[in-house]
């Protein structure tokens, strides 16, 4: 299936979804369904369980764009109720300043960036894109664009525990890589779950951002032999909000934690969706498949705050119902 040729797409009139998403929804047999549930379902403020939801985490996950149009997904940490909302169209950040972070440059006044609150422990999982607005040296508020609910799917329970003050940053200076080295191999080898981020261009002027949870059982990422990650996408939504603004805008930012450690390895680089191979076939469950090339990688030991242990009996069934590359 070949990509949208355009640097900025079109909006179906009525509906949340671009020419990005809607090719891949078509290829799923949803777009009809779609143009008409979407409305429905994504809004453009966020209902009071989403509001009261952010203000209980003590993360965010967060995609911005950085002003050279590459795409960066982070992970922030506070005490919960480090975000608040004081309206249903708004939605408070304190979070300091983090030069080390390479999506920090993303995140100025006026500035598109998408979040994802996730919350391992019970599975619950809520999306918003929006507009900064900044307030103060360490804080920002995001006016909301887009609003919506995930399903539990592919998450693994874990728990959290704050180790140290939020607002001391980590003592271990960031390494800035161009290859996976060995360590980095390995970790993604190990994960169950990494962050995406990506966006579009709109035709109306609006930049659509978005970060998303991707997971599996460990090892569902494959690093190949160039230094590419090969990755399954199983059944889920269908909205294809990550998907469809690879197929516009090939170019994602991705974070994987190590939830014992608090390291966060994150890169950015360029994408390609496959909806045609025999490997599709291959892996269990897996409707189609992206290929990552990482272009800059960066390594920071103990960014979070946070620590996360893993919940006796917690897998994620869907996730172990999923096929291995072995």
């Amino acid at each position: 299936m070949s990509p949208v040729q355009s640097s900025q797409v079109e909006r179906q009139p009525g509906t949340p979804w671009h020419a990005g998403e809607r090719l891949l929804q078509a290829h799923a047999g949803m777009e009809a369904r779609l143009a008409e549930v979407g409305p429905r379902v994504v809004r453009d403020f966020m209902p009071e369980q989403h509001r009261d939801f952010f203000k209980q985490l003590p993360s965010i996950v967060i995609g911005a764009v950085a002003p050279d149009g590459r795409p960066w997904a982070t992970v922030r940490a506070g005490a919960p109720g480090f975000m608040d909302s004081p309206d249903p169209r708004a939605l408070d950040l304190a979070v300091i300043r983090d030069p080390a972070d390479p999506a920090e440059a993303g995140l100025e006044d006026g500035n598109a960036i998408g979040l994802l609150g996730i919350e391992p422990a019970t599975r619950r999982r809520n999306r918003m894109n929006g507009t900064v607005a900044r307030t103060g040296a360490a804080r920002f508020r995001v006016a909301v664009g887009q609003s919506f609910g995930n399903c539990p799917q592919y998450i693994q329970k874990r728990d959290f525990a704050l180790v140290r003050d939020p607002a001391t940053p980590t003592d271990v200076a960031p390494q800035v890589m161009s290859v996976l080295d060995e360590r980095a191999r390995k970790l993604i080898g190990a994960s169950d779950s990494f962050f995406v981020a990506s966006y579009a261009d709109l035709a109306s002027g609006e930049r659509q951002v978005d970060v998303s949870h991707r997971g599996g059982k460990p090892g569902f990422v494959r690093v190949d032999a160039d230094g590419g990650l090969t990755i399954p996408d199983f059944p889920g939504n269908t909205f294809y909000n990550t998907l469809g603004n690879l197929m516009v805008n090939p170019v994602a930012g991705l974070v994987f934690v190590n939830y014992p450690t608090g390291d966060l390895l994150q890169m950015t680089g360029r994408t390609e969706v496959i909806t045609d191979s025999p490997e599709i076939a291959r892996f269990e469950r897996a409707q189609l498949l992206w290929r990552f090339m990482p272009e800059t990688i960066v390594r920071r030991d103990r960014a979070l705050p946070l620590r996360w242990d893993f919940i006796p009996g917690g897998a994620s069934p869907q996730a172990l119902a999923t096929g291995s590359w072995g």
